[in-house]
Order: C-alpha cells, then structure tokens, then sequence
C-alpha cells in the first residue's frame, strides 16, 4: 500500500488565485519530503471552488521543488485542447520532469465547463472527444511516418520533413508515454473501461466503499476487451482523509474546519446537482436529506487516529477486494497548516507500516470476450 494525493485543487472563493497555487506548491514540497509516492492535479474553468485552469502551470513549479515525487495532471480535459498541442506540451513536460511525470486525462463534468468551450456533455460528445483525442495524442508520439488523421472531431497532421531540416520531434523521455491515469465516478464508467481497455492507471474518486467497488467491475469489463489483465495494484482510490493523536481531534479538525466547511458548501451540493448522493450512502434506503458532512464522514471519510486509519483503510481494501494505492483529497487548510501538514505526517510515519502488507496479488489472466 502507497500513500499519493488528489488535489482539485480546491480552495474556498475568496482564497486569491495566486495564494491558492502557493499553498498547493507549500503541500507537494510536503509531500515530496515525506516519501509520498504520487500527486495529481485536476483542470478545471468554471467552479470558483476548484480555481485551477492550467495544472501544467502548477506541475512544472512543483517539480523544480521537489526531488522524488511523480507528478501529473489529473487530468488534463481533452476535449478543451488541440490534441496535437497538448501531445507536444506534455511530451515536454515530461522531458522537464526527467521521467517523473503522470498523464492523466479526464472527459470533463462540468456543464459550466461545457458551455463555456460549447461540448454538448449530454449526449457524452465529451467522452467521444476524449477518446479520439487520445488516440491522436499516443499517434504523434508512437508513430514515425507521416500520417493524416480525420475524426469526427479534429483533424490532424503528422507531416514529413520539410526543406530538409523541419519536422516533427517531440517526443516523451518515457518510453512509449508516461504512465496514463484515468478517473471514473458513475457505475459502469466508461473511463474506467477504457483504463482497463488500454492498461492505464485507475482512479476512483471519493465515494461509498461498498459503491466504489464496482468500480473494478468496469476496469475487468475494459480488460476483457483487448485481452489484458488488470492488476489491483495499479488500482487508485482517491479518500478524504484526515490523521490526529485521537479520533476526536480528527473529528474536530476535519468536520468542524476546512474540510467540512467544502464538502458542506460546495461537493455535496454538486454531486446532488446531479443525483450522485446515492453515491455516497451505505445503505439506499438513506434519504438525500440524511447525506450530509457528519454523515459522510461516519460512513465515507478515512479520519481519525492513526490506528483507527489504518483499520478504516484495512476495512475498504477488504469491502472492495483490494487496491495498491490511497490518494489523499486535497484540502486547502492554509489558516491551520500545520494541522494538515500533521495529518500527512503521520499518515506516512504512522498509519504507513501498519498497511504495508496491503498488497493485492497478480490474477489469472482475463478472457477475452
């Protein structure tokens, strides 16, 4: 089991953009000191709660500051870039990072988000952009030979050497491409398929365990497709967590501050926006009305001390039959940062060797359908 973090990143409206970006660069130098293994940054254009438009900007500070940690958007939404563009400003990101760098890639959610770049996300042209884009994005940087590329969306060039001295050359450090991470929400996630499809890295976001486990479904569902076999391993579930000396410390400092303060006035009323409550109950019989903070962090949320922890996340690896990696929801706790700064520390100092033995074996190989 391995420790990463997932970061919206999230910071509350009146936080100024620029003091959002330095608590964010403040937590992944922390991050990196601490032996955390990996940190994703999300993209988003329209939520005043999650102020991030460009995670490359932030990636490409963190990782002249840090020394270890892998780092990567999480991720970059494709249908709001030209697929050749981003092909090459990734490939060299890469080559800034010296091969530390993750590419993960999302469809995008939001209807705000849709409407400013004018994706019609309700008939999933989202997730149709996304996939043709990375099919385009994983040609430019596999193929040598010129090519023309006509989709329904973009069309695109892979032209052959002009005047003798210009063509196309930019390609990732990491052979054939940077390690791939794909996060799903919904039951039967069409991203999650395509992780499973293609072999990329799985993230499951903050939702039930009991829900989040059929999460895998979906990834074996993928795997099926193209023969491959999925490994647990390579499995991501993003959590709320929050470590303290007790559990009524954790209690106080996650529910009663920053933590809280977000899910109460901003992702619990998105997710109702779009029926996603059911979501995040242990039983459906639960009324929406009954799914609020404290009851999220009963039934959701890995807080408490750090034997506590280490049993709720021993409980879920169980409940969902095994996963290799924990990415810790990112909070902005700039008012109490030491307190966060605490949580992460112990994580890794405490919780971290009474979950080592977490490690989900190799399964037989999948048929194919």
């Amino acid at each position: 089991m391995e420790f990463g973090y997932f970061a919206m990143p999230s910071h509350p409206p009146e936080r100024g953009l620029k003091e959002g970006h330095d608590w964010d660069l403040q937590v992944l130098r922390w991050l990196d000191e601490m032996g955390f293994s990996e940190a994703w940054i999300g993209e988003h254009h329209t939520a005043p709660w999650e102020p991030h438009p460009a995670p490359d900007l932030l990636i490409a500070q963190a990782l002249l500051q840090t020394k270890r940690l892998r780092i990567g958007p999480g991720g970059f939404l494709l249908p709001y870039h030209h697929p050749a563009e981003l092909a090459n400003r990734v490939a060299m990101l890469d080559h800034l990072s010296e091969g530390r760098l993750n590419f993960g890639i999302a469809a995008s959610g939001l209807p705000s988000d849709w409407a400013m770049f004018n994706v019609d996300g309700m008939s999933g042209a989202n997730r149709d952009m996304t996939r043709e884009a990375l099919d385009i994005i994983l040609r430019l940087w596999s193929e040598d030979e010129p090519f023309h590329y006509e989709g329904k969306f973009w069309k695109v060039d892979k032209p052959g050497t002009m005047f003798g001295f210009l063509k196309p050359h930019i390609k990732p450090v990491q052979a054939p491409h940077p390690p791939i991470g794909v996060a799903g929400l919904s039951k039967n996630s069409d991203t999650l398929k395509l992780a499973g499809e293609r072999g990329f890295l799985p993230l499951s976001l903050n939702l039930n365990p009991a829900y989040v486990s059929s999460h895998w479904d979906s990834v074996e569902a993928g795997a099926r497709k193209s023969g491959r076999t999925p490994w647990r391993g390579d499995w991501r579930l993003v959590r709320e967590v929050f470590v303290a000396e007790t559990d009524e410390e954790a209690w106080r400092l996650s529910v009663g501050s920053h933590m809280g303060r977000m899910m109460g006035e901003y992702f619990l009323q998105l997710l109702a926006q779009f029926g996603f409550k059911d979501y995040l109950k242990h039983d459906p019989s639960v009324p929406d009305s009954d799914v609020t903070v404290d009851y999220c962090a009963k039934h959701n949320w890995i807080i408490g001390s750090p034997k506590t922890v280490a049993e709720k996340i021993e409980r879920i690896y169980e409940e969902v039959g095994g996963f290799g990696q924990l990415l810790v929801f990112g909070f902005d706790y700039m008012e109490s940062s030491e307190a966060w700064k605490t949580s992460l520390g112990l994580l890794q100092s405490e919780v971290a060797p009474r979950v080592r033995h977490l490690v989900p074996p190799r399964q037989a190989a999948l048929a194919a359908e």
